[in-house]
Formats: structure tokens, C-alpha cells, sequence
């Protein structure tokens, strides 16, 4: 074990740290968390005028009769249907900020080069008449490329001291930076008119069609399956344990392709039909990260069992107000998990165990697909029916909280009776 962990250390964990730091990665990862208000709003709008309960529908109807849906309906369409403008100005902003360049600027022009990519509709030429399905969620693989790559034009640009118009002192700040961007935005517009000509030429005729057939459907065919699903849950687990933020380090290569698949489930719900995805980050945060990554509030129930050391129980009080809002933090690091080969092997194979369950019941349509998207701050068991809009994903996550409770039990009894342990000699 003390092997394992020593290559561990040596070898995985810098790479993670890198990764973890990459300034792109940490940009998606910021402009997707910078969504979230809009996102759960959205969810939760949708939730309220498709809750698949026939009394609570006919009373809706009843009292503000039948166009009550036009009030979450204009949530919705102010959230979702246009997602991916608000993620190339998010990204984008995230980025240059990084850079230490204008944020606003930046990401202004990422939203220009947006808009001068979407393919124009109208049957007789001209521009304005485009599709909201360019704005949508399955969009948003092309406003992520299109964010990184304005941004990192407008940047160094904006480095070219010809191109910058330094105003003298006195002027307004926001004029000055204003002028400062004028021409390295500029510039960067006209690369990206020049583009948008010719993606045209293009096999599928436009860049966003052509994205979501070469990158984006593959992606998500991989995404929605168990193996990923176990893969995405052990690196979140193995990077904890070693103290390091898991969700902060994977965050920015998962979250673009997942929550275009909760969203779909959105779209669908919204429009009555069945959801399409079964892996989506919602579902691993509601199903699998109760407690918080590793699921610890079933080792901080076991604890309860098992514990008569005294300063176990007292971290399992202390513990156990936070996770019931998914804050593992004091348990993490007070127990500690970190480093603890006690807890390695449960750690990592209960958050394991459930997401094998839940992907394999929602698979054979006994849980409900994820259709809200819910705060990760929500206590277990509720936010999995909210985030399935019924009871069975209340239930499924109960079965999830009683795996992760008899996964842990044995080894949190282990860990209480070791003496050397817990006298801090381990080496």
C-alpha cells in the first residue's frame, strides 16, 4: 500500500497539479460555475411547469389559468435557450483575466465573434435571421472554442504597443480602456469574419454543425456510458485523497461535456419527452457525492455505529452538520481521509459502487433520468428528487447512502481499534 501510494505521489499527483492550475482549464471551469445562478433558476422553472403530478397541474390551471406556463416558459427560454452566449462571455472574461487584460473587453469580442459564426437562416440572404438551436446547449462546444480562441488572439494583440491607443492621463478609465482595445479587437473580429467564410466550406456546411457531429456527439456517446461514469468518480476520489480539489481539477475538462447532457434532459422535459442522458454532473452530485465527494455521510453514519474513540465521535458531531449540505471538508482533512490507508479502499470503491447502481437502474428506467439542476449544496436524498422531479430518485439515493454506510463500516471499525494509527506513529 505504502508503495502504491509513494508512485502515487511522485508520479500522478504533480500531473494532476498541473493540470488542475492549466489557465484554460481553469477558465471553463469558471465560466461554466459562473452559470450556475442562471442554470438553477432555469431548472427550477422547468420544474414547476412540467412537475409530473396530475393535481398539481389542474390546480395551476385552475387558478391562473391556462396560459400559466408563459411565466416559467420565459425563465426558461431566458436561461437555456440562449446558454451559449453566456458561456463565451463568461469563458472568455475568465481567461483574459488570467492573462491580466481587460475581462469586459475580452469577452465582449468573444461575443462578437460568436454572433459573426452562427450561420444566417433567411432563405433570401442577408443577415438577422438566424436559429436559437446556434444559442442553445448544443451549441456550446463551438462557444467554448470560439471564447479560447478570440481571447488568446485579442491578447497578444493587445501585447503589439502599435496596435494600443494609450489616452492621456485624465481620461476616464473606462474611455481609456475603451480606446486601448479598439484595434486588437478589431483585428480580431476581422480574423474571425474571415473564419466564418470559411467554415462554410465545410463538410456540414457551418463550424456548429460540423463541432457537434466531429467532436461533440462522440464525446457524449462516451460520456453517458458506466466505464466513464466509474472513471470520472475514481480520479475525483484518488485527487481527495491526496488532498487535493478533485472536482476543481477535473472540473474543466468534464463540465463541457456533461452539462450539455443535462440540459438536453431539460429540453426534453420541457417538452414531454423522455431524457436522453444518464451520466450528467447533477446526477453524480446528487447520487454519488452526498456528504460530499466520497460520500461521506455514510462514513460519518458509520462512525456513529462502530466509533468509541472519543475523537472520532466528536469529528462525526462536528461532521455531520456540514454534510448534510455536501461540506465534507472537516472530515477530509480532521479525520483525516487525506493519506489515511484505513479509508483509501472505501473511499474510493463506495462513490464506485453507487454510480455502478445508479447508471445501471436509470439505464433500465427503474430511477428517472436527472432533469434539474439542483445545487450540490442540497441535502442527499432531497436533491436527487428534485433533480429527478420524482420520489424513486429519493429512494435509489437512499440505497446509494445505505451502500456507502456498509462499505465504510468495516474499515471505520478498523480504524477505531488501531492504536498505532491513531496515535499518530503510522509512517
Amino acid at each position: 500500500m505504502n508503495k502504491i501510494m509513494r508512485l502515487l505521489e511522485r508520479s500522478f499527483i504533480p500531473v494532476a497539479g498541473r493540470i488542475g492550475s492549466q489557465r484554460h482549464l481553469v477558465a471553463i471551469r469558471d465560466g461554466f460555475v459562473a452559470l450556475m445562478p442562471i442554470l438553477i433558476a432555469g431548472s427550477f422553472a422547468v420544474l414547476i411547469n412540467n412537475l409530473p403530478i396530475d393535481a398539481y397541474q389542474n390546480a395551476m390551471t385552475s387558478i391562473f389559468g391556462e396560459g400559466w406556463k408563459t411565466f416559467g416558459g420565459n425563465i426558461w427560454w431566458g436561461a437555456f435557450a440562449v446558454i451559449s452566449i453566456y458561456l463565451a462571455y463568461s469563458i472568455s472574461y475568465n481567461l483574459a483575466k488570467s492573462y491580466e487584460v481587460d475581462g469586459l473587453a475580452a469577452g465582449m469580442i468573444s461575443l462578437a465573434a460568436f454572433f459573426i459564426m452562427v450561420p444566417q437562416v433567411s432563405p433570401n440572404g442577408g443577415w438577422g435571421d438566424i436559429s436559437w438551436t446556434y444559442l442553445n446547449s448544443g451549441a456550446m462546444f463551438v462557444a467554448l472554442i470560439v471564447a479560447i480562441v478570440s481571447t488568446e488572439i485579442f491578447v497578444r494583440l493587445t501585447r503589439v504597443k502599435h496596435l494600443v491607443i494609450r489616452m492621456p492621463e485624465g481620461v476616464p478609465p473606462a474611455v481609456a480602456k475603451s480606446f486601448a482595445s479598439l484595434f486588437p479587437g478589431l483585428l480580431t473580429l476581422v480574423i474571425f469574419a474571415f473564419a466564418s467564410i470559411l467554415s462554410t466550406k465545410l463538410p456540414d456546411g457551418n463550424l456548429f454543425t460540423f463541432i457537434n457531429r466531429v467532436v461533440a456527439a462522440p464525446l457524449t456517446n462516451v460520456a453517458d456510458t458506466i466505464g466513464s461514469a466509474v472513471i470520472i468518480v475514481f480520479m475525483n476520489q484518488i485527487l481527495w485523497f491526496f488532498g487535493l480539489h478533485g472536482s476543481n481539477i477535473i472540473g474543466g475538462i468534464i463540465e463541457p461535456i456533461l452539462l450539455p447532457m443535462i440540459q438536453a434532459n431539460i429540453d426534453a422535459f420541457q417538452a414531454g419527452a423522455e431524457p436522453v442522458y444518464t451520466v450528467t454532473k447533477v446526477m453524480l452530485d446528487t447520487f454519488v457525492y452526498m456528504g460530499g465527494s466520497g460520500a461521506t455521510i455514510g462514513l460519518l453514519i458509520a462512525a456513529f455505529i462502530v466509533a468509541k474513540r472519543k475523537e472520532h465521535r466528536e469529528i462525526a458531531k462536528l461532521g455531520i452538520g456540514p454534510g448534510l449540505f455536501n461540506i465534507n471538508e472537516p472530515v477530509v482533512y480532521g479525520l483525516p481521509i487525506v493519506l489515511n490507508p484505513f479509508l483509501l479502499i472505501p473511499f474510493i470503491i463506495g462513490p464506485i459502487l453507487m454510480v455502478i447502481n445508479t447508471v445501471v437502474l436509470m439505464k433500465l428506467g427503474i430511477c428517472p433520468k436527472t432533469v434539474v439542476i439542483v445545487p450540490w449544496t442540497f441535502p442527499p436524498v432531497i436533491g436527487a428528487a428534485l433533480a429527478t422531479a420524482s420520489i424513486r430518485g429519493g429512494i435509489v439515493a437512499l440505497i446509494n447512502l445505505a451502500i456507502a454506510t456498509v462499505v465504510y463500516l468495516p474499515f471505520m471499525g478498523a480504524l477505531d481499534r488501531n492504536k498505532t494509527l491513531n496515535s499518530g506513529e503510522i509512517k
